[in-house]
């Protein structure tokens, strides 16, 4: 194992949340961040530099999609991820592992890795933990993830039916455990990308404390310069997700960023900042701002109900985003309501800023020993809260 390849500093502490800087060599990323998702290259609905100018640090890119179409070799010819999509900034790759398993059908898991069929044309693919990491080394990521296996957990908070399945998540983890390690050793051979990127291993073990203590003790043993928590924000409502984040925090190393993979909702963020998380990435905003919802204050708005046709304000009085700034919610209901693709981009760029203030008043919060006030202030108006976050 190699010295991560960033410097981790934190800057202010407040209870178990901290805010700090984490400087890759293409720029710095202010924490809490949240990573606004590209799938295909592309943060959906949004150019380049608009989703830098909402705030946003890093954004994540899907290793799945990309391997399938264009293909990470084309990538790679055509200069790397970065300069294929004009985004100078750094870039997180996920692994692959989540969409095989979701989207990929005839998924078959063995030792070696997972053989699947393409959800695009029913083509047969396979991913090892070393083909992952290739595939991310050919992109040209900052930040690359190691190969997990990914359990689907029951739906809602019923423990009992989540207690059930523990001999299935417990087998997923150890394996994911194996595929870290080579996972590391694949990435350690990278060459020039090993030099100047970094990696993170992914926590498992479903909603078992001990299966999580077990997955972070492995990985602390390999080593890792970030640590991931996978396995959660599939079905298992909030009081779940956030009971484990009460334990699994605290399990991995306090000197390395924590990222929580697929979150989420802004309450769901909120509460995961009190916990101690750091970096977050959800397809939420993107998408919602595709069909018609709107993330405010307030709570989420949608703009295809008949209510907001002759409304003149903005989508949030408190927004800083351009479009707050120049558009009514009439003119954007109008918009969604006859499917124009200016609606879609409107609402989209909106969602992004949204997220990014949320991340820049968490980091104000925490810096000023405020962060419980303003959870609490932000939750009263946004919903009341179903859980306890702190």
């Amino acid at each position: 194992m190699t010295a991560p390849r960033f410097a981790f500093t934190v800057a202010a502490t407040d209870g178990a949340a901290r805010t700090g800087m984490l400087a890759l060599k293409r720029g710095t990323i202010r924490t809490p961040a949240f990573m606004p998702v590209g799938t295909a290259a592309t943060v959906k609905a949004m150019r380049g530099h608009e989703v830098a100018a909402s705030g946003a640090d890093i954004i994540l890119g899907n290793t799945y999609h990309l391997m399938l179409r264009p293909t990470a070799e084309r990538i790679a010819r055509l200069g790397g991820l970065h300069r294929f999509m004009g985004w100078d900034r750094p870039i997180l790759t996920d692994s692959g592992g989540y969409q095989v398993m979701s989207l990929g059908s005839l998924t078959k898991v063995t030792e070696e890795g997972v053989t699947f069929a393409s959800h695009r044309d029913g083509s047969r693919h396979a991913v090892t933990p070393e083909r992952s990491i290739e595939i991310q080394r050919l992109l040209g990521s900052d930040i690359v993830m190691a190969f997990d296996e990914l359990v689907a957990l029951p739906k809602g908070d019923d423990v009992a039916a989540h207690a059930a399945g523990r001999d299935a998540v417990e087998a997923a983890m150890a394996r994911s455990m194996r595929w870290a390690l080579r996972s590391r050793a694949a990435f350690d051979g990278g060459g020039d990308h090993a030099a100047n990127a970094s990696i993170f291993g992914i926590q498992q073990g479903g909603l078992d404390e001990g299966l999580r203590g077990e997955s972070a003790a492995a990985l602390r043993d390999i080593g890792f310069d970030g640590y991931a928590i996978g396995g959660l924000a599939v079905g298992e409502g909030q009081a779940a997700m956030l009971g484990v984040l009460d334990y699994a925090t605290a399990q991995l190393p306090a000197d390395a960023p924590r990222y929580l993979m697929g979150v989420g909702k802004p309450d769901d963020i909120v509460g995961a900042v009190l916990r101690g998380v750091y970096m977050f990435d959800c397809v939420l905003p993107t998408r919602s701002g595709r069909t018609g919802q709107a993330f405010t204050r307030a709570g989420p708005i949608n703009l295809r109900n008949a209510r907001f046709v002759e409304d003149e304000g903005p989508l949030d009085p408190a927004c800083p985003c351009p479009v707050c700034a120049t558009a009514s919610r009439a003119y954007i209901s109008h918009l969604v309501r006859s499917d124009e693709i200016l609606g879609a981009m409107l609402m989209t760029e909106h969602n992004i800023w949204f997220y990014q203030t949320l991340m820049r008043d968490l980091r104000a919060a925490i810096a000023a020993g405020r962060v419980a006030a303003f959870a609490a202030e932000f939750l009263a108006q946004y919903q009341k809260p179903s859980v306890t976050l702190v």
